[in-house]
């Protein structure tokens, strides 16, 4: 009964499976792997600021090369950066990003934490960055990690020096530096402050120094090749850097020798700046480590016993017949499950809460992957949709496939108490007493979820630049110290005994199977969302105020249920708008949609105003809904926000051509923006525009990194010349290294290198250099308070020099950096003009600031008759 309760206590701290898309791993390579691994007790943290900072280089080395524990602490999930696949920027990029770095952390095999800050954007200095990120708060999160983690080697990416080049990078190697000592100190960290997490002490601090390897103290080569994997860990490591779409990190596989380099700058074992061959030099990574550890007998005795118990299991080692490893794998886990019998839990329990603990709670996920993949053995959690409502109840069935050539005894399911993940499990069937070889078994039961999926850093409101903790004694207290590859949305838990060892199977998440015809198998992890899900197309419009508003709202219901539903929805509309119908009515057939359109008039003053919904059905409100992103790299998401939208009424008047073409660029939002402040926009592909009559538009509106993103686009800039040529203005927002070309543009620009001028003060001040020109006087007369209010930055990728027959609008720069005149541009060419802005406008439009839509209709409405040369 003892060992029962040891092998649960286990299983419920998310033993084995990280958030996996694809099926149980089994195999020669998963048993190589995991038996290799028994006897390493060795950790390693790598500490950078965003996804794609991380070496996959080091990390695959150390996890598949050295099976060694090795994971990436990510500050941020890079909500500020630039999307190369899709719109979704911000909190909805930060979910892509989190699950780019999830699946490459599969593939290199590394761990995955962050901590709670939000990636603002670019930053210049660590000291802008602390402007955003309170030191201490990130400073502890990082130090939960260390002691939830703790490693006995730390890495820091960087230098924590300027010559980082990024705010967030200097920052990220500051306080990895700084929690290096803070983990042991109580004082400035007790306990309590970091999940009941205790002391730890690091033995070593290395910087990487791939880019720097002249101060190396240690090199190994990453281009050793896996005998298991038939890769190199290069290669390996490649396809994992290759996960980052978003940022376009697709990636060659790289072969032959290729060097990797750290430099050792602190050391409690060893004498720093020492030259090493390994940097577990001086480090004991074996079971030898624990022989001074004050235990029980029992605990002694299991102890001193696994070193021979593992050689006995390779000495049977046979990776195509695995069956002899069965019976002495299975005492290595039996070994390993005595040794833990005493350990106690940190963080709610989620987290093993010594260094003895954490170290046997690795061996025995390894023992139990051997155990399993040299039995045959396959355990699995299915569904028949991939969606369920709070409080409905959706089947599932655990299967356990036996494959090998010993019975599988007491398998059964685990039924973890409601306060653990948000659902209950429920008439859960009777589970085998023996499973034969060649055999299946297959337990039911009913899943209920009490609550929504939703990301648990988003559950709440962020405050300022980092998000909320989540409540004390909450599920999701103790997510930062578990880990974000051991969270899962659903959980199923399995028990069974092979040969004499009990061994518990997290197999969540639970997945929905479907066949693709053009696909084949795909797998869909299991959510829970609501009963009904109400929102509106968006979350912030433009309007221009004083002027007659017109618009139809549609409001999108999902009903998630399996059954049918009436829906009441109620909308609510600021003063100066008057609705058709203030109720309307749906019925909703299970898993169905509706859509409500509810038609409103008036006038609305200068100001930001709110259009919200509420949405009854059975006596239960809903206020807020998901919308759903589906990229094939990353699992399926789902962005939850409240059902209302915020108006910003802007005091604007249009330019005298509203009919502009818009070809769409990276992470673009603004076309939507353009059209509801009045405008006749039409969109336009660079693949439409060679063949396309643009004699009907006033305007050509190219999105940001367009010209990077399409090199249809830069056969046609010729093109766009022309039509500026015949009198049409043409605005082309930001671009990185390709706008430098010869021919994007109609006039040079040059961009500083290796890292371009931008300002990342969003509140930096701005100086109009001709305030009577007509882009900053026509339509609209652009003042100093155009700019207050913007988000995230000013400008990005500004040039450095430009051509003088450009106009130059605006200075603009960060605090102690010379002046910059080059943020907006715009040339005559032939009887039209050429606008180049540099402006953070694809930020600012869809967050509603009001100057930068009265600023861009001034861009659109540009002429030609600034007294300048013209392009022959």
């Amino acid at each position: 009964m003892k060992r029962l309760l040891v092998i649960t206590a286990l299983a419920l701290i998310v033993l084995s499976a990280p958030r996996l898309l694809e099926a149980q791993e089994r195999g020669a390579t998963v048993l190589g792997e995991a038996v290799a691994g028994l006897d390493v007790t060795a950790r390693v943290l790598v500490i950078g600021a965003h996804p794609d900072d991380e070496d996959t280089q080091l990390i695959t080395w150390l996890a598949r090369g050295r099976q060694i524990e090795t994971a990436y602490l990510s500050l941020t999930r890079g909500d500020g950066g630039q999307n190369l696949i899709g719109n979704e920027l911000g909190v909805q990029l930060g979910m892509i990003r989190t699950e780019e770095l999830l699946a490459a952390r599969r593939l290199d095999g590394g761990r995955q934490f962050f901590t709670r800050a939000y990636d603002f954007g670019f930053s210049k200095t660590a000291d802008e960055t602390y402007k955003h990120w309170p030191k201490d708060s990130i400073l502890r999160d990082v130090v939960t990690v260390v002691r939830a983690f703790r490693p006995q080697i730390i890495i820091a990416v960087f230098s924590g020096t300027p010559r980082d080049g990024h705010g967030h990078h200097q920052v990220s190697a500051i306080l990895a530096r700084e929690a290096y000592d803070a983990a042991a100190d109580t004082v400035r960290f007790p306990s309590r402050m970091t999940l009941g997490l205790g002391a730890w002490t690091p033995s070593k601090f290395y910087r990487a120094q791939r880019f720097n390897p002249t101060d190396a103290t240690i090199s190994f080569n990453v281009g050793e090749l896996s005998a298991l994997r038939g890769q190199s860990y290069a290669e390996i490591a490649s396809i994992s850097r290759s996960q980052h779409l978003s940022q376009g990190f697709g990636a060659l596989q790289r072969r032959g020798t290729s060097m990797d380099y750290l430099k050792l700058e602190e050391s409690r074992v060893s004498k720093p700046l020492k030259k090493e061959t390994s940097p577990l030099e001086d480090i004991p990574s074996d079971w030898s480590r624990f022989k001074t550890a004050s235990v029980s007998k029992a605990v002694r005795a299991a102890l001193d016993s696994l070193p021979a118990a593992i050689a006995a299991v390779r000495r049977v080692e046979n990776l195509a017949a695995p069956a002899p490893m069965i019976a002495p794998l299975a005492r290595v886990a039996r070994l390993i499950a005595a040794a833990y019998g005493e350990e106690k839990c940190s963080a709610g329990c989620q987290v093993p809460a010594s260094d003895l603990g954490n170290t046997l709670f690795t061996a025995w996920r390894r023992a139990s992957a051997a155990l399993l993949a040299a039995s045959g053995v396959l355990v699995e959690a299915t569904a028949p949709r991939e969606l369920v409502a709070v409080h409905d109840t959706l089947p599932v069935t655990v299967s356990l496939y036996n494959q090998g050539s010993v019975p599988v005894k007491n398998f059964n399911v685990i039924v973890p108490p409601d306060s653990m993940f948000g659902m209950d499990f429920i008439n859960a069937t009777t589970g085998f007493t023996i499973i034969a070889p060649d055999s299946t078994g297959r337990v039911t039961q009913s899943l209920v979820p009490s609550e929504a999926n939703i990301p648990w850093w988003l559950a709440q409101a962020k405050r300022g630049d980092v998000f909320a903790m989540p409540p004390s004694g909450s599920r999701a207290a103790a997510n930062i110290a578990i880990g974000e590859d051991r969270l899962s949305d659903t959980h199923a838990f399995a028990m069974m005994e092979i040969a004499g060892a009990s061994v518990a199977v997290d197999v969540g998440p639970v997945v929905y199977r479907y066949a693709d015809p053009a696909r084949g198998e795909q797998r869909r992890p299991v959510a829970a969302v609501p009963g009904v899900s109400v929102l509106f197309d968006g979350e912030v419009e433009y309007a221009r105020a004083g002027v007659p508003f017109d618009r139809t709202y549609n409001v999108h219901l999902h009903n998630g249920s399996a059954r049918a539903r009436g829906v009441t929805v109620q909308l609510s509309v600021p003063n100066g708008l008057k609705l058709d119908s203030l109720v309307r009515r749906a019925a909703i057939e299970p898993f169905g949609d509706a859509v409500l359109a509810f038609h409103t008039r008036g006038t609305l003053t200068e100001g930001r105003h709110t259009v919200s919904a509420i949405a009854t059905s059975d006596g239960e409100k809903f206020t807020n809904g998901y919308m759903s992103i589906r990229y094939d790299h990353i699992k399926p998401l789902r962005v939850y926000r409240d059902a209302s939208v915020e108006i910003e009424a802007v005091n604007a008047a249009l330019p005298p051509k509203t009919n502009i073409a818009y070809i769409r660029g990276v992470g673009d939002n603004v076309a939507t923006m353009l059209t509801q402040l009045g405008l006749k926009v039409t969109s336009v592909t660079p693949e439409e525009l060679a063949d396309a009559d643009l004699s009907k538009f006033g305007s050509i509106v190219v999105g940001p990194r367009a010209f990077a993103a399409s090199p249809t686009l830069v056969a046609q800039s010729r093109k766009l010349q022309d039509f500026a040529r015949a009198g049409g203005t043409v605005v082309v927002q930001y671009g990185q290294n390709e706008i430098e070309a010869p021919g994007i543009l109609p006039y040079a620009v040059t961009l500083k290198r290796p890292t371009a001028e931008r300002v990342t003060e969003e509140n930096a001040p701005v100086t109009m250099l001709k305030t009577s020109a007509t882009l900053l006087s026509s339509p609209n007369r652009i003042v100093a308070s155009d700019f207050n209010d913007w988000v995230q930055e000013r400008s990005t990728y500004m040039p450095t020099t430009a051509d003088p027959h450009y106009q130059r609008m605006l200075e603009m720069h960060d605090p102690g950096e010379p002046a910059n005149e080059n943020a907006l541009l715009v040339a005559p060419v032939g009887k039209g003009a050429y606008v180049y802005a540099t402006l953070a406008l694809f930020r600012q439009l869809p967050s509603g600031v009001p100057g930068a839509a009265r600023l861009f209709l001034n861009l659109i409405a540009a002429d030609g008759k600034t007294p300048a040369a013209t392009v022959p």
